[in-house]
């Protein structure tokens, strides 16, 4: 339960990973064969969808080719995004770690069970996640990975060292895949590949806009460091956004009202910054699902029926305890985002075209304001003219 610089952390990762593994969902009944062809499928559309996604966005760059796409299962998922959070976290961990050292055996103490327990509640929060998420651009994946055990049958990529260089890396959940394209009964080659498309298009803004990822993570870094250094202090509000989840039946509980463990974790200043990623994040998400329904129509021939049965399935989740998790840990915002920025993307191509649109790719003073993602004309005004 060390940092990679040799102090303790304030999140047992290790137990994190192994609460979550042990509590994540099986996924759906697939024989060897359908698997293996699904996988290699994904694999095919991803190559694929790179080349509809350049096409129709005018954005493209050679790093593409040197950023992996990993086919990996719920577990791989959770420890590819375990390394990534122990990556984006460890100036913030350094620091509580000084400051535990400072206070003796006895705060060394307290940090190690704190630890473990936040440990075991990442854990939960994970197992949760691995079952939801289809694909992912991990855009803080570190060069170097902890080795995992290959899955059954030598089925899925594993992340593990040497395999994640920068800027990221692109993952399909390929349980999740399917288990979806089964619950929506859709046509799951045609899915598959539009699923490819909205996760190509993130890869594709990375790689094609170098300053962004350098951006997204100063902002980042920003943020952690307005967090309240008091390893006590953090490990508690952390356990009770973690462990206050509205859950049906919970007297007093009002799930209208349930805030998101950032709302609950955040200072201040902090809510300024997460305002301006959530603009950032919203440009992302709009743009991903603006290019995915562009192209679907000339590749996905049941484009149509797959975002209106989507539309319906992400709009009323899977059950009341899946609603409050979902606001709970800030899901919902997330849904907005996809919402409210392809309402921006589509209004300020309407006006200047995709190539107009571009410009908001030119530097962090071009991408929109949070205010803006609501009226894309202002952005229009102020960067087009």
């Amino acid at each position: 339960m060390t940092s990679a610089s040799g102090g303790a952390e304030m999140v047992d990762w290790d137990l994190a990973v192994a609460t979550a593994t042990r509590l994540a969902r099986p996924g759906p009944r697939v024989g060897r064969e359908e698997a293996r062809t699904a996988v290699a499928e994904l694999r095919r559309h991803a190559a694929e969808a790179e080349r509809h996604v350049r096409e129709y966005t005018g954005m493209g760059s050679t790093a593409v080719a040197e950023t992996p796409v990993l086919v990996v299962d719920r577990p791989g998922w959770v420890r590819a995004n375990v390394a990534g959070f122990r990556t984006v976290v460890r100036p913030l961990t350094e620091k509580l770690a000084a400051r535990r050292q400072g206070g003796g055996r006895g705060a060394a103490a307290a940090g190690s069970a704190g630890a473990k327990a936040t440990g075991v509640e990442v854990g939960v929060v994970l197992a949760f996640l691995s079952a939801k998420v289809l694909g992912q651009y991990e855009t803080f994946a570190p060069s170097e990975l902890p080795s995992a055990p290959d899955s059954p049958e030598g089925l899925f990529d594993q992340p593990r060292r040497g395999l994640a260089v920068p800027p990221g890396r692109l993952l399909l959940v390929a349980p999740n895949i399917v288990q979806v394209e089964r619950e929506l009964d859709v046509d799951p080659h045609d899915f598959r590949l539009w699923v490819c498309l909205h996760e190509e298009t993130h890869r594709t803004q990375f790689t094609a806009v170098p300053w962004l990822r350098d951006h997204i993570q100063s902002e980042v870094q920003d943020f952690l460091a307005q967090t309240d250094v008091d390893p006590a202090a953090f490990l508690e509000r952390l356990r009770e956004a973690l462990g206050g989840l509205p859950l049906p039946g919970r007297s007093g509980a009002r799930r209208e009202a349930a805030p998101s463990v950032t709302d609950l974790v955040q200072t201040p200043a902090q809510r300024e910054i997460l305002a301006r990623l959530t603009a950032v994040m919203s440009l992302l998400e709009g743009h991903a699902d603006v290019v995915m329904d562009g192209v679907g129509p000339a590749v996905v021939p049941s484009v149509a029926e797959i975002r209106e049965k989507f539309q319906r399935r992400r709009d009323r989740g899977s059950g009341r305890l899946d609603l409050a998790l979902r606001r709970l840990l800030g899901m919902d915002a997330k849904l907005r985002q996809y919402q409210d920025g392809a309402v921006f993307v589509r209004g300020v191509v309407e006006r200047v075209g995709m190539e107009g649109f571009n410009r908001v790719w030119t530097s962090p003073n071009t991408l929109p304001t949070k205010e803006e993602v609501h009226d894309p004309a202002s952005w229009v005004s102020r960067v087009i003219g």
